[in-house]
């Protein structure tokens, strides 16, 4: 135990002072300040009448000055978003050690090679949570600032509870991203399987058989997929699990037997 809590402060150090950890808070936190851009166009009848595709895209989702439609664009904006920027942060925390040369040198330390990925694992984790809930946090500041109206809790809630089980669906998708990782010695293998999984996810989902495409299920949950979410169904949520378990343990026996020349 003392070696796994070692090996996780030391993931930290490695990325705490990174501009990468900054970049990614900076990129996720742009769906609070769109929806209240949202927000600052229907509440301003003339912005609203000069927004143009702003409005009219505000329109078509149904928008409204209020927590509940604001909540339910952070929730979507994480289901979507999430695939992209929670896949950036496994291929970061995953692949780095190749792109600088020093996956050798930790694979020489005296710990377990089943703790250093525990640990990359645990960093991940802790990372997206971190995105997640600092967008929920600047989503209320923005939303106070702008004095959106009271909701009763029976409608705070539930949008709360949405928002938190798609953050951890989009967060176990992410572990398949660490093979790619390992497996291509760096950032492109992984990041293409990103930008693979982001194109497939959006077709499929239009299709009608989003619902057993696992990087489809928390959009369609989000409600970005509108009436396609009553579509969604056991079989949806365990296939989401099935994937980042399978990634996880995909990963873990690779990384246990694969020749590290780099």
């Amino acid at each position: 135990m003392k070696q796994q809590i070692q090996a996780i402060q030391a993931e930290l150090l490695k990325n705490k002072h990174s501009s990468i950890l900054w970049a990614t808070f900076v990129a996720f936190g742009l769906a609070p300040v769109i929806g209240a851009v949202f927000i600052l166009i229907i509440k301003d009848a003339d912005a609203l009448a000069k927004a143009g595709s702003l409005a009219m895209k505000a329109k078509a989702m149904n928008f409204e000055a209020n927590w509940k439609s604001y909540l339910g664009l952070l929730n979507q904006a994480l289901a979507v978003g999430g695939v992209l920027v929670f896949g950036f942060v496994a291929s970061w925390v995953f692949g780095r050690e190749y792109s600088d040369g020093t996956a050798k040198d930790l694979l020489s330390l005296p710990t377990s090679r089943t703790k250093i990925l525990n640990a990359k694992f645990s960093i991940y984790i802790l990372w997206c949570l971190a995105l997640v809930v600092s967008n929920l946090l600047l989503g209320f500041v923005i939303g106070s600032m702008l004095h959106l109206p009271a909701q009763e809790t029976d409608i705070v809630f539930p949008l709360l509870s949405n928002y938190f089980i798609t953050a951890f669906m989009t967060i176990l998708l992410g572990y398949p991203i660490a093979l790619f990782a390992i497996w291509g010695k760096g950032y492109l293998t992984p990041l293409g399987f990103v930008a693979l999984t982001l194109v497939f996810s959006q077709i499929i989902a239009a299709t009608g058989y989003g619902t057993y495409f696992p990087w489809s299920i928390p959009g369609l949950y989000s409600g970005a997929g509108g009436e396609y979410k009553k579509l969604l169904n056991d079989v949806s949520y365990t296939l989401v699990v099935l994937t980042g378990i399978s990634g996880y343990l995909a990963t873990l026996g690779y990384w246990k037997v694969a020749d590290q020349t780099k």
